[in-house]
């Protein structure tokens, strides 16, 4: 969880605040910023070292509120990871049945996209600052009803609450973080929310191995109440993070949109560059450039350029989640159980092992997304996940038919789980919520990326909750088998409809699906090939 905060007292060889690497074999970001290379006869030892200190108090400010902002992701992971142990637990305490257990571990995706689609047009009217703490208030109780649940009736009831808390904060974080990050390093903050969901996983994880030496009746229950903690930090955290500049200039406040840009850019000339744009890109909505259309009616009825958009960013949203992440997450005790590990504590300890291979490689993700670039990323995330998902469903099936050794066969499936939530977690599993969040013009934004996240929910809810039920009908190996096809259209996917958005503002990506000025199109478009040329 520190790893991306070493960087912010080096700046990096691109300015985004990161960590110095090496060159990626050989090559650099094209993608700088003007300040970073004036030349030494414009700039004195006193005037540099101002420079440095400002760009490293900006970037220090913009890191501590994305991890604010990112902190109801924690709640999200922690559900995810916390409900794989309680189920075992819940099913011997409450008596509930198969389907029972299918309805409560899936239901949260279904329920959270009502927060989801409520949560894009409640940031538009009162805020994306508001609407975090919003989502930290609606979990807390929905946390609460079902730590006290005293039979299954009463724990949908607070699985509800839950789910819409989670909804609200899994669409606000992205779009807030996006909202106020510089261009050269968004990427890596807008994964941010990514990261905190893998390590609300892993402490999902270790809750279960903690508390499982608890009573059946009492030990569920304190690993969902330890959920509400994380939550609790959002009040405080209402305290320090502004609210987004881009939301401010919608609402005709300027002056306190310049104030937050002082505050998160290197100088007071790119606050006023940013406000410039941001103020254009506004003042074309309020000119009546979508006509007379709501928002919803432009997502309905979309024009060619925001038809495109929609492509790729509810696309990369289906993919994420019809690959079988959340299969892989939610039910990795039934996977591991299915390969032949047999006690609970060993069950457990090997999904402990899953949660840490998802955080420590989307750290890894976010070291790299703005140097290497998004779309080699997604190339390598998409091709490992379908090579770990043919190992996978290759060594369940020779396990099942008796074909390999117990012990290789638990260690191939150990080991091929973990590959594939740590390529998911390098690329598609961070670059599909830094996509959704930069691709959509500001007038669409908020509610584009609620829509986004309603697909991405919706698909996680009919994997989790037909899993169990596909596994019965055609074997768990069955069941990675298709995981596997569906992740080799994936590859496809990414490289016909997701362009490199890497080092652009959000003002300029509109021109990479057809939006926007045509000479700035041509020279974006131009800059892109020699971006993948340079990095691919």
């Amino acid at each position: 969880m520190m790893l991306p905060a070493a960087g912010l007292d080096g700046g990096g060889a691109n300015g985004g605040g990161l960590p110095a690497l090496p060159d990626f074999m050989g090559r650099k970001s094209k993608y700088v910023r003007m300040d970073d290379v004036l030349p030494q006869e414009q700039e004195g030892e006193d005037d540099g070292g101002v420079r440095i200190r400002q760009r490293q108090s900006s970037r220090r400010y913009v890191f501590a509120c994305s991890v604010f902002a990112s902190l109801n992701s924690v709640l999200l992971g922690y559900d995810v990871g916390v409900m794989s142990g309680c189920i075992l637990f819940i099913q011997r305490d409450l008596h509930i049945t198969e389907v029972q257990q299918e309805v409560l571990v899936g239901c949260l995706s279904f329920i959270s996209l009502l927060g989801s689609l409520a949560g894009g047009r409640t940031s538009d009217a009162v805020g994306r600052k508001w609407t975090i703490g919003l989502a930290a208030v609606v979990f807390q109780a929905g946390a609460a009803v079902m730590t006290f649940a005293p039979s299954f009736r009463v724990l949908m009831i607070g699985r509800l609450l839950a789910g819409i808390g989670i909804g609200f904060g899994v669409m606000i974080a992205p779009v807030y973080i996006a909202e106020i990050s510089p261009a050269v390093s968004r990427g890596s903050f807008t994964s941010f929310p990514e990261i905190f969901i893998n390590l609300g996983i892993l402490l999902g994880y270790i809750s279960n191995y903690a508390f499982s030496g608890l009573p059946d009746h009492i030990n569920w229950r304190v690993m969902l109440a330890v959920g509400i903690l994380p939550s609790v930090s959002i009040a405080f955290a209402l305290l320090v993070i502004p609210e987004s500049p881009r939301w401010l200039v919608m609402q005709g406040r300027a002056d306190e949109a310049r104030a937050v840009l002082l505050k998160v850019t290197d100088s007071e000339d790119e606050a006023k560059e940013r406000l410039a744009e941001i103020e254009a890109a506004a003042g074309a909505t309020n000119a009546g450039k979508y006509g007379d259309k709501t928002v919803w009616q432009e997502l309905t009825r979309p024009s060619p350029v925001i038809a495109r958009m929609l492509v790729t960013g509810l696309g990369i949203q289906c993919f994420q989640q019809v690959t079988g992440i959340d299969a892989l997450v939610y039910y990795s005790p039934t996977i591991f159980r299915d390969a032949g590990i047999t006690t609970e504590s060993q069950l457990l300890a090997a999904t402990v092992a899953v949660g840490f291979f998802k955080t420590a490689f989307i750290a890894l993700a976010i070291v790299l997304i703005d140097r290497v670039g998004r779309k080699p990323l997604l190339y390598v995330s998409t091709a490992g996940m379908t090579a770990c998902l043919v190992l996978l469903a290759a060594a369940l099936f020779l396990l099942a038919h008796g074909l390999v050794p117990r012990g290789a066969g638990i260690a191939i499936a150990i080991l091929t789980v973990c590959g594939d939530v740590a390529f998911f977690s390098v690329g598609i599993g961070p670059i599909c919520w830094v996509m959704s969040s930069e691709i959509f013009p500001l007038r669409l934004r908020a509610q584009a990326v609620a829509l986004g996240a309603v697909v991405n929910r919706v698909t996680s809810g009919a994997v989790a909750m037909s899993f169990l039920s596909i596994c019965r009908a055609v074997s768990v190996a069955g069941a990675f088998s298709a995981f596997a096809a569906v992740s080799a259209l994936s590859v496809v996917f990414v490289h016909r409809f997701v362009p490199e958005t890497s080092g652009k503002t959000l003002e300029q990506i509109e021109s990479l699906f057809g939006g926007g000025d045509g000479e700035g199109r041509e020279e974006l478009e131009l800059g892109d090939v020699e971006q993948l040329v340079q990095k691919g």
